[in-house]
């Protein structure tokens, strides 16, 4: 099993000398030489992927310095808190202070170098060598104020210190012209896709596998991992539509050139595994001996579900920092500054790498909603022609593979169409023209639960393009896979993104009765919200109220448990809003008013709904139960009526609510004006306001889920 440092070891690294260094304050005499040995010692043990040259140059630059400062250490006492003698000048104890930023910053350097991946490197190549040409230039500036003079060096030591300084003042730019024409190659690929050209598979293999190293499927997918990063994170000068068509490139050769010889699929969370992370952590088991530092929230010292970067730089949980502001904090906990502002901003890079870590521990850790919508705008905005041609090859590379591969490709190939078709509409529909949704539909009955659970995503995927929705559902027997895998699917993943596609599918208004229709459909989501995880709650109250805006569907949806679900989800604080605007729908029908205003249970719930919330909750608590007096009759009015608690609640939203809310609470309280009611004081109240009747809208998000990852 990966190791949990792997994780932390490819984190992405910033630019390597961008920012303020400082030599800590508790360094002086020899402490300060002791750690300028063992920073060099250190520094020399990091392998370059690239700049070679410049590395090994740098690396005999330190060996020089370390032999320096080890010649300074000779007349100290062996005590490391012994001060500097006499003999060291001011000048030279600052000296040696600065050369201490100096190998901190080459130390970061070669690090950035050993850890990013190697197309990464080659694209800024040029970039790269200018910070090893700024060191160097440091480093002449250093040695030329050096009072070599006064630190009694011996002879030798001397002499190089000399010759160093004098090859640091001639040193020019390096550019490696092995690199410089590996780059120049890498874009000559991008030049043969946008001409609708695929490169020739030698020219390929010889640059990508000969030449960079990346000799097999897992080194390809790394690499693409790495780069996504940087356009995520949005933070380096390169040009992210550049690094968007490297990406597409390097997922065409991974099944050009390596086939489809890495068949590891991970393994999905099974429901009977699914125990909550705080009681896994609390354990005492391995995995919590392991769990990197880095991802747990410095508050609650948790893993972080939602890491966030607050203004001081430091990155906490975003609910557990939440709460820290809205108790009247206004400092940084773990620095103490003062927080110039409460904005919170995502730490897309720490959580994509949490998320790994969880899943290689089988630990369960949920994608934040609306993650993934901001991941694939910032990738879609990025795409360019070369791009998209090479993902229209990759793509017609793996529907073949589902059509004659091996069961085990075919479940590469489905996890890859799924992946490719998260981000962008042309992906979605290059996907769908090549032949995949009859393929993937194939593998909705595999006995390969990552098989299922990756073609249903897939398929969710795909659908989010509008022009594919019409083909999905024209395909026989989709619609009846679909919901099969929503009621009887392998995995939780599995069911609730059918869940999700069926909602995606909903959104054209002629099949939201064709899906009411479909035998198990509405069951299946009604299970699905009673029973499921919060993701899938969302995922089934949604695709419930899509299929309520049709009147056609709404008398079929109370006798199949619909009403009843939507109900009982009122007491989940993450459905609620959802679920009572599907009910204020639902209650257009006078039959599903009568049947929900003849229980107490029901009535009691809108009440509490219209106390607590948000103002959208209370919004569509008022007009679920303004349709439901309306539709159902004077026995169900009288019994609203009668509520004790009605006037109040009424008189409080006509003051405070949204506009629609005032409007629906005094269309109720009039309803009730001749029930002989405790509403009768709030209907005075609200007599003289001018309200326009007959608008039942429920204003709810439509945007689809796309899962990462």
């Amino acid at each position: 099993m990966t190791s949990p440092l792997a994780f932390l070891y490819v984190r992405r690294r910033r630019l390597p000398l961008a920012g303020a260094f400082f030599t800590p304050g508790n360094l002086t005499g020899a402490a300060l030489l002791h750690a300028l040995a063992a920073l060099c010692a250190d520094v020399a043990c990091w392998p370059a992927r690239s700049q070679r040259r410049n590395s090994r140059s740098l690396a005999r630059v330190l060996g020089i310095l370390a032999i320096l400062f080890d010649s300074l250490k000779e007349p100290f006492a062996p005590s490391p808190s012994s001060p500097f003698p006499p003999r060291f000048p001011p000048s030279a104890v600052l000296c040696l202070r600065e050369l201490y930023i100096f190998v901190y910053r080459t130390k970061l350097l070669l690090e950035y170098c050993s850890q990013s991946s190697r197309l990464w490197l080659l694209m800024r190549s040029p970039q790269i060598s200018g910070y090893f040409h700024d060191l160097s230039q440091e480093l002449a500036t250093l040695l030329e104020v050096l009072p070599v003079d006064d630190l009694r060096l011996a002879a030798d030591v001397r002499e190089q210190i000399e010759l160093l300084r004098r090859q640091c003042r001639r040193s020019k730019l390096c550019l490696d012209p092995n690199e410089e024409d590996l780059r120049q190659k890498i874009h000559s690929f991008l030049g043969e896709f946008e001409t609708m050209k695929a490169p020739d598979p030698v020219d390929l293999r010889n640059t990508f596998f000969d030449r960079l190293g990346i000799r097999d499927a897992r080194a390809c997918r790394m690499e693409i991992e790495f780069l996504e990063e940087q356009i995520f994170n949005q933070e380096e000068d390169l040009d992210p539509s550049i690094i968007s068509g490297v990406i597409a490139l390097t997922r065409y050769c991974r099944f050009s050139l390596f086939g489809f010889q890495e068949m590891e699929v991970a393994r999905p969370f099974s429901d009977q595994g699914k125990i909550s992370r705080k009681r896994l952590l609390s354990q005492g088991s391995s995995v919590s001996q392991t769990i990197p530092k880095d991802f747990c929230c410095p508050i609650s010292l948790d893993l972080m579900e939602d890491p966030v970067v607050v203004s001081t730089g430091q990155t906490y949980d975003r609910s557990s920092i939440t709460q820290w502001i809205e108790d009247g904090h206004r400092t940084c906990p773990n620095s103490g500054q003062t927080l110039s502002n409460n904005r919170l901003i995502p730490n897309r890079a720490l959580r994509s790498l949490i998320s790994q870590w969880c899943a290689a521990y089988g630990i369960p850790h949920e994608t934040p909603d609306g993650a993934d919508a901001s991941a694939e705008s910032i990738v879609a905005a990025c795409t360019s022609k070369a791009a998209t041609e090479a993902n229209r090859a990759t793509a017609r590379i793996l529907v073949q593979q589902l059509s004659v591969g091996s069961q085990e490709s075919k479940a590469v190939a489905a996890r890859e169409l799924r992946l490719l078709a998260k981000t962008g509409k042309q992906n979605r529909s290059f996907i769908a023209e090549a032949g995949a949704i009859p393929l993937l539909f194939r593998l909705f009955r595999s006995t390969n639960l990552m098989a299922q659970q990756n073609a249903v995503t897939a398929i969710l995927n795909i659908s989010i393009h509008d022009g594919n929705k019409s083909l999905i559902m024209e395909e026989e027997g989709c619609l009846r896979l679909i919901v099969n895998v929503l009621r009887h699917g392998l995995t939780g993943e599995a069911r609730e993104n059918a869940a999700a596609t069926l909602f995606s599918l909903s959104a054209v208004h002629d099949f939201k009765k064709t899906i009411v229709d479909e035998e198990g459909a509405v069951v299946g989501l009604a299970n699905l919200l009673m029973q499921g995880s919060q993701r899938g709650k969302k995922d089934a109250v949604m695709a419930l109220f899509n299929l309520s805006t049709h009147p056609d569907t709404w008398s079929r949806m109370l006798d199949l448990g619909a009403v009843s679900a939507l109900l009982e989800a009122l007491k989940d604080e993450g459905v609620a809003e959802e679920a009572l605007g599907a009910l204020a729908l639902l209650m257009r029908q006078p039959v599903v008013a009568q049947a929900v205003g003849s229980e107490d249970a029901a009535i009691a719930s809108l009440l509490e709904m219209m106390r607590r919330g948000t103002p959208k909750r209370k919004e569509n608590a008022v007009a679920a139960l303004q349709e439901m007096c309306q539709r159902g009759g004077l026995p169900v009015r009288q019994k609203v009526a009668r509520t004790p608690m009605l006037g109040g609640l009424i008189q409080t939203i006509v003051f405070t609510g949204t506009k629609r809310a005032r409007r629906k609470a005094a269309l109720l309280a009039r309803m009730c004006q001749g029930c002989d009611s405790p509403a009768a004081m709030a209907c005075s109240s609200s007599r003289g306001s001018s309200f326009r009747s007959g608008d039942a809208s429920v204003s709810m998000s439509r945007a689809v889920r796309v899962p990462v990852l």
